[in-house]
């Protein structure tokens, strides 16, 4: 009778074991996809971590001959410190379906969590008056769901710049303005080529106003934009009791190098 029991008291203890790591590789495999997220693709040594803006030798560790290997849709690489941003940024190479990345990874594998992406409307050379950056509001804090840290007045006056990276050059924007912005599509909403349209946009984004209960818009004063600035728009998605809007960050280039 003891070894009976002894047996079975074995089993029993192996089968929590497997029922222990099934959980984990679950959790790990299917509650947060993260085999998009380009980290292998940096050598973390060479990672900025200063808020100062960065000089011309510094290419944040970036394996681009790696990256483009596994997908030449990448064209860039964002980071903004101190938050989880911090990726290749890529635009469908397919010419039909602009919204690839809203749910592909870096491999091109259906993913939830997508990866950063502009559309076809934009130049990669970040040349338009207006470059829009899409990003999902993930759970886990991936993509672009820590933008949201820009709500509080500390962080956003303290963390004053992104970095975007491509082969050939380097781009600091600094950061002037967040807020929530309603669902409209802004390339198709607005004629940047037309400097008027985009002076009154430029405006809009200085001032903006919230309409949404419990948000607040946050802004820096004494910013001189005019029709020949260059923004950078990072949009994801709001909380979930604002309804159907976008959370914008925006930033202004300053420096290209």
């Amino acid at each position: 009778m003891n070894k009976k029991k002894a047996f079975w008291r074995f089993i029993s203890v192996i089968s929590i074991i497997i029922f222990i790591c099934s959980g984990a590789y679950l959790i790990k495999n299917v509650f947060h996809d993260d085999s998009g997220d380009g980290q292998d693709f940096r050598n973390t040594q060479l990672q900025d971590e200063s808020h100062s803006v960065p000089n011309a030798k510094d290419d944040h560790g970036i394996q681009w001959t790696k990256l483009r290997k596994k997908n030449p849709d990448v064209y860039a690489w964002i980071y903004i410190p101190d938050t989880n941003v911090d990726y290749p940024v890529l635009q469908s190479g397919n010419g039909k379906d602009d919204f690839f990345y809203l749910d592909h990874n870096l491999e091109k594998k259906a993913s939830a969590a997508g990866a950063i992406y502009s559309e076809m409307q934009n130049a990669t050379d970040f040349s338009d008056p207006v470059t829009v950056l899409y990003g999902h509001n993930m759970a886990d804090g991936s993509m672009f769901a820590s933008l949201h840290k820009f709500r509080d007045a500390k962080f956003f006056k303290k963390h004053k710049y992104l970095y975007i990276y491509t082969p050939e050059k380097k781009y600091t924007y600094y950061i002037y303005s967040t807020y929530v912005y309603d669902n409209r599509h802004l390339l198709n909403s607005f004629d940047f080529s037309d400097k008027k349209v985009f002076k009154e946009y430029l405006k809009t984004t200085q001032n903006p106003l919230s309409t949404v209960v419990n948000t607040r818009s946050l802004k820096k004063a004494g910013i001189h934009l005019s029709t020949n600035s260059k923004i950078i728009t990072l949009s994801t998605c709001t909380k979930s009791y604002e309804g159907d809007t976008r959370y914008l960050v925006q930033g202004v280039l300053i420096k290209n190098e």
